[in-house]
């Protein structure tokens, strides 16, 4: 059937249907359509004569996964799998605050008392059950975790610790800072006038309106130098043309149906839902041109709210979680591997995982953040926390270069970041890491430039996310998997020390 109306059931999109009937079943989350219904009564009734900024917005948890650092290998699964119940936990809360506006109205401690109280009991539960499992596997537990059980309301704000653009590089001043959310524009935080929480007009800018060579992240970036490994090889793998989706995430939340509560892209490896053991992954089939190159790489979709209903406009991670409009297929997705500015690089491990980006950077700050947008045409100026409105002719661009410093030694960490490491300013790794190929993911789409008027959005575009995160461009992220056969990655990194450029 044709990508604008329905797509295919793919056998990993099948899997993510089972999985929302089977949480469904079990209370796990609400239907969105229900939410948009109350919530449109709730609020013509109250939001009118209350302040928008006065209102909690969305919910704000420590992020536990990323304080844990020692977990033996034998509890991963098993703290894994507690971690993505907190998940879990956190849209069901979101759900909820977005569905009692009326009794929020009435009552000042209503998020506290039924939300917010209830939530942090649920996440100290969990907490005391992953110190037992690393207890009980050898590692030692934190005894702090204990105080990040604690959430709090949030208002629609940029993330707390900076966006990567308030640093003196041109961008404020520009409608780039403040509360990234036009609290006083007309659109209430729940609903932006298609339906859920965002994007809404002020995560859009003209790409007129930022400055070049203005992105000042610590993320993604590596200094000019002399030398080093110049070399490229690029893969090509297709545009996901096998509509291969889910909504799993088999680096964060292995075993876990929906681990990820919003949709992914995938290219190149064709098994790739929640269960795919390294064996599954180094047997399966690949889009990829090359055929040693079995590696996974995915990225949340992009999606169009112009009221197309999606194959998973009902399920858990699609509709159900405030993720709809049409998924946009992108018109390039180019995959490239490059070398270091100071050195030679050595050959990945086969099943090293790489996240870069952050899915939960609106509430975890920007620390991890690694979004990069633009236009064609306009890719020497880049925005980290805002969609970029192109002009006639011009295309959306989002990049992302992957950490290239590797420890070593592991395949994966238990935060399942600190075996990576971006570069240093100067361009090279820390003591104790190697310089590996850097993977460069940039991804171009066709997509009708929003109108963005008086305060308002008309069909916008924003990539899937966590229900809480409320579609901010700040939270987009990349995932990747090696799954290169040994001669294809030898000839990789032959190529990128040698300065060829190879495919």
């Amino acid at each position: 059937m044709g990508r604008n109306t329905r797509k295919r059931r793919t056998p990993l999109a099948t899997k993510v249907v089972a999985g929302a009937a089977a949480l469904a079943v079990g209370g796990g989350g609400l239907l969105w359509a229900n939410f948009n219904a109350s919530a449109h009564e709730e609020n013509r009734a109250h939001d009118r004569t209350r302040s928008a900024a006065a209102r909690v917005a969305t919910i704000d948890c420590p992020d536990v996964g990323q304080q844990i650092s020692d977990v033996p290998d034998r509890a991963r699964g098993e703290v894994d799998g507690e971690l993505a119940t907190m998940d879990s936990q956190i849209t069901n809360a979101y759900q909820r605050l977005a569905t009692t506006r009326r009794a929020q109205a009435g009552d000042s401690r209503y998020v506290q008392n039924t939300i917010l109280g209830p939530l942090g009991d649920r996440r100290k539960a969990i907490i005391d059950r992953i110190q037992l499992e690393i207890d009980r596997a050898g590692g030692r537990a934190d005894e702090n975790l204990d105080e990040l059980a604690e959430c709090q309301g949030r208002p629609a704000e940029q993330p707390q610790n900076g966006d990567g653009q308030d640093n003196g590089d041109g961008q404020n001043g520009d409608g780039q800072d403040g509360d990234g959310q036009g609290q006083d524009d007309g659109q209430n935080q729940d609903d932006n006038g298609n339906g859920v929480a965002g994007p809404v007009a002020d995560d859009f800018i003209d790409i007129n309106d930022v400055e070049p060579n203005s992105r000042n992240s610590r993320n993604g970036l590596a200094a000019d130098g002399d030398g080093g490994s110049t070399g490229t090889f690029t893969s090509d793998c297709g545009v996901n043309e096998n509509d291969v989706f889910n909504s799993d995430n088999l680096i964060a939340a292995p075993g876990v149906d929906n681990g990820a509560h919003h949709v992914h892209d995938y290219v190149g490896n064709q098994d790739n839902d929640a269960f795919s053991s390294d064996e599954d992954l180094a047997n399966a089939d690949t889009s990829c041109r090359n055929q040693g190159d079995r590696s996974t790489y995915y990225w949340p979709v992009l999606r169009l709210q112009d009221g197309t209903e999606e194959f998973d406009a009902d399920d858990l991670g699609g509709g159900a979680e405030g993720n709809i409009g049409r998924i946009l297929q992108p018109a390039q997705a180019e995959l490239k591997f490059v070398g270091n500015q100071r050195s030679d690089v050595v050959a990945m491990p086969r099943f090293l995982r790489i996240i870069t980006g952050d899915a939960k950077s609106f509430t975890n700050g920007d620390a991890n953040a690694n979004s990069s947008w633009s236009c064609t045409g306009f890719e020497d100026r880049q925005i980290t926390d805002k969609y970029p409105l192109c002009p006639e002719g011009s295309q959306v661009v989002r990049t992302a270069n992957f950490q290239s410093c590797w420890d070593g030694q592991n395949i994966d960490s238990a935060n399942h970041r600190d075996h990576m490491a971006f570069v240093q300013q100067d361009g090279s790794c820390t003591n104790g890491f190697q310089a590996i190929p850097q993977l460069q993911i940039r991804l171009v789409y066709d997509i009708p430039t929003p109108t963005v008027e008086n305060g308002s959005v008309r069909n916008p575009y924003a990539v899937d996310s966590f229900p809480e995160q409320l579609h901010k461009p700040i939270t987009d992220h990349n995932d990747f998997i090696n799954v290169m056969d040994e001669d294809l990655m030898n000839e990789v990194v032959d190529c990128i020390n040698s300065g060829e450029d190879c495919q």
